[in-house]
């Protein structure tokens, strides 16, 4: 969805941008797919602080979106078209023919009063229908897609992202993900067809720190300005280098930017049949 520019009438608002949301028709949740968002702030049990730069924020509901969606044969009439704090896309709020409500991921093109289903048969292959890999023709792009069958979906989630499927091979499908990496996944898990909704999304931008605060960041300080005690690159005079390293260091003294993090020998690598990290020709 497109977003929208303000004029810089003060300081916080000059070069910064909202997200556009014409494309909502309902502004207040379905009470029934509602709960409670508790806040951790980047807290575990005990207390410590375990993720730095979390915290404040508004508060939310979290809806409760089905990613599942294994009510199989059953059609579903899109009801709205909803904004979800907690995530990037849209959600559609889904009244199936039995009375059940529930919401589900929105994909770019998904309007109401459109009529989507899940099915474990072959079904029409349109944008929001939710079917088994094997039953998906090749090439279509897809999203929410599981990775244990019955699970409920857990790739290609985030705004503006699609996968593709490329092909089946024996009791595997190959996906191409979004990252580049082709996958093998299970013949038998579902996926949506279609592509995530609102791709705009990652072209705001928020302008001031106020904003960050009220989605739950809290400000990043570099660690060359830090004291030594606080972080590696701290120490010296003014904005200096971090010193004699190998590479950039993170707080805790690891190293990071570039460095591979997959670990080596994981049982998920037969099913990745090109890495994210090959280079194209």
């Amino acid at each position: 969805m497109p977003i929208t520019i303000y004029k810089p009438t003060n300081p916080g608002r000059r070069n910064s941008s909202v997200d556009s949301f014409f494309d909502i028709t309902k502004f207040e949740p379905e009470k029934s797919l509602i709960k409670i968002l508790k806040k951790n702030s980047g807290r575990n049990n005990t207390g410590v602080i375990t993720v730095r730069h979390q915290g404040g924020g508004v508060k939310k509901y979290y809806r409760l979106v089905d990613f599942r969606q294994n009510k199989f044969d059953m059609p579903g009439t899109v009801a709205s078209i909803e904004y979800d704090p907690n995530r990037g896309p849209r959600v559609s709020l889904i009244n199936y023919a039995d009375g059940v409500k529930a919401y589900v991921l929105c994909p770019e093109g998904l309007k109401v009063g459109d009529v989507v289903m899940s099915s474990d048969k072959v079904i029409e292959a349109k944008v929001g229908n939710r079917l088994q890999l094997q039953y998906i023709p090749v090439g279509l792009f897809i999203y929410n897609i599981e990775l244990t069958r019955g699970k409920g979906g857990q790739l290609v989630r985030g705004a503006g992202l699609s996968a593709q499927l490329v092909g089946v091979e024996g009791k595997y499908s190959l996906v191409k993900l979004p990252s580049g990496e082709i996958r093998k996944i299970d013949k038998e898990c579902c996926a949506n067809i279609g592509v995530m909704g609102n791709a705009d999304r990652r072209l705001i931008r928020w302008g001031k720190a106020g904003r960050m605060r009220k989605r739950g960041i809290k400000p990043t300080v570099k660690g060359k300005n830090m004291n030594p005690n606080d972080h590696p690159h701290g120490g010296g005079e003014g904005h200096s280098p971090i010193g004699q390293k190998r590479g950039p260091q993170s707080v805790y003294g690891k190293t990071v930017m570039g460095v591979r993090t997959r670990k080596p020998g994981k049982w998920s690598d037969v099913t990745v049949v090109q890495s994210r990290k090959t280079k194209k020709k």
